[in-house]
This record gives structure tokens, sequence and C-alpha cells, in this order.
């Protein structure tokens, strides 16, 4: 798919003042629409796991979070449950008979999340903002996908990744690994249908750890790390395709970060899926580091950073002089400069977390990978939204071009 040059924020709606759908999830769509913003960037919308808060481990690829609720005790008509549950057919009952065991809510509390979201997905539409998502690669072990179809996955090993910059021991992730020839089988429809229900909630989504389709990285069950594991073959490009066949263009952002070989590259652009750079990573002197701004492509979405790096504030303050060097950014206003590179980028789309638009510190972090405690609490303020924030950010966005 062809991106429009354009902006966005990211921001979960965990973040949101009351971490719910609520009156302040309409205010900043409206205070984006104001600042010139098109996209609005979320994290996953499942249900998150429930020890860490991870919405990348929830125990449902399809579900709706009952947390976002801003209205939990609302009444849903028979006639209302009837007609989503028909729509859901491929996958509710599955939910229901993991979230009966596990306290995870009801088909009522999912009617009120599909309710709830798409009554502020329209009024987002309205204001000319659309929903960025977000698809995790996995699944959680046991949940309630891992329960209903255990032909589809693998035994004796997990997903994760090697060492690499975020963590010297890998990430072992712990996620059950697809079975992909079983998958091939039946046609990959668990995928065509997850990429159905992902659609019906978003206008574009990011599929994480997009390498893992190319070559994905197992890890023995027994091993406390993912040093020690083994690159296995992935599907490739069949189970974009075998959506595609049934759903048409996929509006598919590949996250394409971190160890890229060339397959990757090369299967990324066969299906015509934008990439991801991060300005965070365009330190050190090599000339073809492909988060140097100059090396960016016009088919990618530009970060400042993302979920799972510090705060712009965070991360220049961790800086030693000579990377700040290499950063050349204005030491009084750090983040606001950054942010100014990734809008003067030649990439389509420009997003920042709303973490740097507020000129925060590590204290507002969002995810610190390989740790399980401390993540995904950061919320904003309602009166951080301020109109001379909203003008300051129109003005640099009109000024690029986006």
């Amino acid at each position: 798919m062809q991106l429009e040059r354009a902006s966005g924020i990211l921001l979960h709606p965990t973040s949101l003042p009351n971490g719910v759908l609520d009156e302040h999830a309409y205010a900043f769509v409206d205070w984006l629409a104001s600042a010139g913003q098109r996209w609005w960037q979320v994290l996953p919308l499942g249900p998150p796991e429930g020890l860490t808060g991870s919405p990348y481990m929830s125990p449902s690829a399809f579900a709706g979070s009952p947390g976002l609720l801003a209205e939990p005790e609302a009444t849903v008509s028979a006639a209302e449950a009837a007609a989503f549950r028909e729509r859901n057919a491929y996958w509710i009952d599955d939910w229901l008979a993991w979230a009966a065991e596990h306290d995870g809510g009801s088909l009522a509390d999912q009617v009120r999340f599909e309710r709830e979201w798409q009554a502020l997905r329209t009024h987002a539409a309205g204001r000319g903002v659309r929903i960025f998502g977000d698809m995790p690669i996995y699944v959680s072990k046991d949940g309630a996908d891992h329960r209903a179809h255990p032909g589809l996955f693998q035994d004796g090993v997990v997903a994760g990744v090697p060492p690499d910059v975020f963590a010297t021991t890998g990430q072992r992730w712990g996620n059950p690994i697809y079975d992909w020839s079983a998958m091939r089988a039946d046609g990959y429809r668990w995928w065509v249908e997850r990429f159905r229900r992902t659609f019906a909630l978003v206008d574009l989504t990011r599929v994480d750890h997009f390498r893992g389709f190319v070559s994905y990285w197992a890890v023995p069950r027994q091993n406390t790390t993912a040093v020690v594991g083994k690159w296995r073959r992935g599907p490739g490009a069949a189970v974009f395709q075998a959506a595609e066949h049934e759903l048409g263009e996929l509006p598919v952002v590949a996250e394409d970060l971190g160890v890229i070989t060339e397959p990757v590259v090369r299967l990324r652009r066969r299906l015509g899926f934008p990439g991801m750079v991060v300005l965070q990573f365009a330190l050190g002197g090599d000339p073809t580091n492909p988060y140097l701004p100059g090396n960016h492509e016009v088919d990618a979405v530009v970060y400042t950073g993302t979920h799972d790096n510090d705060t712009t504030r965070g991360w220049w303050e961790s800086l030693s002089d000579e990377d700040r060097g290499w950063a050349d950014l204005d030491p009084a206003d750090p983040a606001w400069s950054l942010i100014g590179a990734a809008w003067s980028s030649r990439a389509a789309l420009a997003i920042a977390p709303l973490q740097d638009v507020l000129d925060l510190g590590p204290e507002a972090r969002m995810n610190l990978p390989g740790t399980e405690e401390g993540n995904w609490r950061w919320r904003y303020a309602a009166g951080d939204l301020t109109p001379e924030l909203a003008a300051r950010l129109r003005a640099l966005t009109e000024g690029s071009g986006r």
C-alpha cells in the first residue's frame, strides 16, 4: 500500500488520563485534529497479560480489552449480542470459554467494547484522524487461541529473539510458536480471520516482528534466556497472500527493526509494505545506517522512538558527549529537535510518542524490553494537551508538508 505524507502520535488508550475510552479519548482526538495530525497510533487492543499488563501477551488475538470500557455496566440488548456473535463466529466462543475460566469478561463486554471503540473511531474519522493499530506476531501460552487450536502450534520451543541492543541475553518471550505446515494445510484460515478482525477495528496496522515470517528464533522451552536458540524458516509471503485473496489490499506496515537480513527486505518490498525507521537508532559513524535521515525511504514510517524506547528526553540525557555530537540536536530542546527531524524526513508517515511531544523524561517510558515490572503504566494528565502545544505541532506539520 502507498502511504500519503502525513504525521501522527503514538498513544495507547491505557495512557489516556483515566485509561479508558471516555471523554478524554474524544478530547485527545480533537486535540490531534487541532494539531494537524491525521493518525493516532495505538498498541494492541486486546486484553493485556494479567501479571505484567503487556498488550503484546494478550490471551486473545481477537477480543477487545474490557479494561478500556468507559461504561462497563451499559445495557446490551439480546439482539445486539446475537448480531455481534454472528459477525464474530470464528473466534467468540473460543474467547468466551477461556474468559469464563479466567474472569476475562463476557459476551456483553465484547459488545460494549465494539460499541465504544467504533463510536470513537467514527468520531476520529469525522475529524480527519485515522487509527493505526498493532498486531503482535505471536499469541500467549494457554490463551484462547492456543487452547482452541493446539494443532496450529509447535511443541518444545517458545518464541524470542537473540541478543541485541535491547537485551544482552536476548528476549525469551515465551509465546508458543506456530506450526506453519499445519497452518498452510487449511489455507492460513486463522491468520485470514485475524486480519479480518484487525481491519474491522483499525485503518492501518503494524505487523510486529515482521522478520519472523522469513525466519524466527526458536528457543528450547526449558531455557531461561534466549541466548541459545535456532533460526527456523517462516512462511514468507503465503500468509499475506492468503489474507489478500479474501480481504483485498492489506493496509500493513512491517515492523522491520533489529537484525534485518536481505530476505526480510525482499519480502517486505515484494508485498509492498512500508517499513519502519527509528531516529534514536541513527547514532554512530556508519554512513549506511538505515536510520540516518539521508537513508530513509519514502515508503516508510519514521519514529523518534517507539513504545520500547526511552523517551527522547531520557535517551538524550543518557548519551555520551560523543553520541550527542553525532545526534546533532538542539541541547536545549532535544525532544522537539528530534521530532523536527522526523517530520522533515522523506518517509511518508512520521510518528512521535506523546511523551516526546510533552518533552517528558524516563519516568514516562512505556516499556523496557526484557523486564516484567513497572511497564505499560504511564498516563498523561488532562491539562497536558494545551492549545499552545497543538499550535506548535500544527506549525511544524504544515511547515514540513505533512
